[in-house]
C-alpha cells in the first residue's frame, strides 16, 4: 500500500531564497536616496545650498520654491491619457475592458506615468485575485519595490517589495513585509520573533515568468532601468532660480525702502520729547521729516540713494526659464515667460512640437509595459498565456492638440476619397471621438439599424396585407 503525502509549503525562506532577498533589498536601498532626491523637487522641498555671501544669518530660514520641476513633468504626463485595451484583431474586448475596470487602470494609469516620469520607472505588478474577481494589477512605486533584470532575455528574473503589511494581515503597528516575486511563485513574508523573515503565504502560480512589469522612462540600451525627466540640468537651472528669488526677497528687505541721508541735523531730530533715542522706524517715518536748523540757521541736508531695481534679477530668471523650457521641451510661455509680442495660435502649436513628440515616444515604452501586464494578467485568469498571434493594443487619446474643424476635415476627406468607410470605428477615432463616445456612437448605429429593419418589416406587412385585402371598384368589391 503506498501513503501519498500531500506536499507543504515551505514556512520558512530557503538560503537562495535569503540570498536573492538580500541582493534585491541592497539594490533597491542603493537608489532610494536619489529617487527622495527627485521626489523632493518635484514637490518643491529641495533644500537650496548657500553660498554664504548674499543671505544674512537673519534670512538663513527664507526658504524660497520654483515650480518647474512640477511644470515640465504634469505637462508631459497631462499628455499621456490611457482610453482602452482591444485586440488588434478586432475580436470582442469585454474580457480586457473587464479585467481594467476592476483594477482602475484608466485611473491608475496616471499616477503609475507621473512616478514614471519623476523616478524613472514605474513597476507593474499582477497577482491572483481573490476567489471570482479578476486578476489584480497594481502600480508599484520605486521606492518601495525592485526588479533583477536579465538583459539578454529582455524580462525580470525576480523582484522584491517591501511595503508596509495590508490590512487582511494580522500584524503590529507600522510592521513591514517583503513580498518576492520568483517565476514559479509569489513569497509573502513577515518579520520573525527571532529576527529574519516568517513566510505566511506562498501564490504558486507556475507561468515561468516573473508576474512584474517595470515600465522605464528615457531607456537606453546601456541602461535598461531608465531615468528621470528630473535631469541634473532641470535640478541645476531650479536651485539657480531659487537664489535669485531669494536675493529679490532679501533685496526687498533691505532696499524696498529708499535709504536716505541726513548731513548737517543735531542730535535732538533722533531724540524724543524726553531725550530719548528713537528707533530707526520712528526715525524714517517722523522726524526726519521736520528738521529744525541749527545755531548758524542752516537748514540740514537731506537726500535719498536711488532704490534698488529688481529688474536685472528678473531678466536673470526670464533666462533661466528659457532654458528650462528648451530642457523639458515646453513652449516658454508654460513657464512664465512672456513677450510684448503674444504668439499666434499656430506659433504655440508649432512651439509644441517637441513636447507632441516626446509624449508620442512615451505612449509608445508606455504602452508596451501595459500590454505586457495585461498579458500576463489573462494568463493569472486562464493558467496558460493568451495565443502568441492575438496582440493587445492600448488605445490613447492623442497627445496633440489639433482643432476639432482641422480633424473633423481631415477625417471627412479620408472617407470622401474612400479609403476609410464612414462608418468604420477608425473614422470615428481620427474624428478625435473618445472611446466612450465612440461606443455611445456605436450603440446609436445598432438602434437605428434595428429600428430601420423594423419599419422595413413594417412596411413590408403592409404592403402584404394590402395585396390580400379585395378593392373596390366603382362601389362593387372586386375580389380579383
Amino acid at each position: 500500500m503506498t501513503v501519498s503525502i500531500p506536499e507543504l509549503p515551505l514556512l520558512h525562506l530557503s538560503d537562495d531564497e535569503m540570498a536573492l532577498i538580500q541582493v534585491l533589498r541592497a539594490d533597491m536601498m542603493r537608489d532610494r536616496w536619489a529617487l527622495q532626491l527627485r521626489d523632493a523637487y518635484f514637490n518643491g522641498e529641495q533644500l537650496v545650498r548657500d553660498l554664504g555671501i548674499s543671505i544674512p544669518p537673519q534670512l538663513k530660514g527664507l526658504h524660497t520654491v520654483i515650480g518647474w520641476p512640477r511644470v515640465g513633468v504634469e505637462s508631459l504626463e497631462e499628455r499621456l491619457d490611457l482610453e482602452a485595451f482591444r485586440w488588434a484583431d478586432g475580436g470582442d474586448s469585454s474580457e480586457l475592458s473587464e479585467v481594467a475596470e476592476a483594477n482602475d487602470l484608466f485611473d491608475e494609469s496616471s499616477l503609475a506615468h507621473l512616478d514614471a516620469l519623476v523616478y524613472g520607472r514605474e513597476y507593474l505588478a499582477v497577482g491572483s485575485g481573490t476567489d471570482d474577481s479578476p486578476p489584480l494589477i497594481t502600480a508599484e512605486s520605486p521606492l518601495d519595490m525592485t526588479l533583477m533584470w536579465d538583459a539578454r532575455l529582455r524580462m525580470g528574473t525576480a523582484a522584491l517589495r517591501e511595503c508596509a503589511a495590508d490590512s487582511y494581515i494580522e500584524s503590529g503597528p507600522e510592521e513591514r513585509m517583503l513580498v518576492l516575486y520568483l517565476p514559479d511563485q509569489t513569497v509573502m513574508c513577515l518579520p520573525s520573533d527571532q529576527g529574519g523573515w516568517e513566510v505566511i503565504h506562498r501564490d504558486k502560480h507556475n507561468l515561468g515568468v516573473v508576474p512584474v512589469v517595470r515600465m522605464a522612462n528615457r531607456q537606453r540600451t546601456a541602461d535598461r532601468v531608465g531615468k528621470s525627466e528630473i535631469t541634473p540640468e532641470v535640478m541645476s537651472i531650479t536651485d539657480a532660480a531659487c537664489r535669485r528669488l531669494m536675493g529679490m526677497e532679501v533685496a526687498a528687505e533691505f532696499f524696498g525702502a529708499p535709504q536716505r541721508y541726513i548731513l548737517g541735523a543735531s542730535e535732538s531730530a533722533f531724540q524724543d520729547a524726553e531725550g530719548n533715542p528713537l528707533d530707526a522706524w520712528a526715525t524714517y517715518i517722523g522726524r526726519v521729516l521736520g528738521l529744525e536748523r541749527d545755531e548758524d540757521g542752516n537748514v540740514p541736508t537731506v537726500g535719498q540713494f536711488a532704490a534698488h531695481d529688481p529688474t536685472g534679477m528678473t531678466r536673470i530668471i526670464d533666462l533661466y526659464a528659457r532654458i528650462m523650457s528648451s530642457q523639458f521641451g515646453l513652449p516658454p510661455h508654460m513657464l512664465g515667460y512672456t513677450t510684448d509680442n503674444p504668439a499666434s495660435a499656430d506659433a504655440i502649436r508649432s512651439t509644441e512640437a517637441k513636447l507632441v513628440k516626446r509624449s508620442e515616444r512615451r505612449i509608445r515604452r508606455f504602452g508596451r509595459a501595459w500590454q505586457d501586464a495585461m498579458r500576463l494578467a489573462l494568463w493569472v485568469r486562464d493558467g496558460e498565456p493568451p495565443e502568441a498571434s492575438r496582440r493587445i493594443e492600448t488605445v490613447w487619446r492623442n497627445p496633440a492638440t489639433p482643432t476639432v474643424a482641422a480633424q473633423a476635415d481631415a477625417t471627412v476627406k479620408l472617407v470622401q476619397a474612400g479609403i476609410l468607410p464612414a462608418d468604420s470605428d477608425v473614422t470615428l477615432e481620427m474624428a478625435g471621438l473618445s472611446e466612450g463616445q465612440r461606443q455611445r456612437v456605436r450603440a446609436d448605429r445598432q438602434r437605428a439599424r434595428g429600428t430601420a429593419v423594423l419599419d422595413r418589416l413594417a412596411a413590408l406587412g403592409e404592403a402584404d396585407d394590402a395585396a390580400r385585402s379585395p378593392e373596390v371598384v366603382d362601389g362593387d368589391v372586386d375580389v380579383g
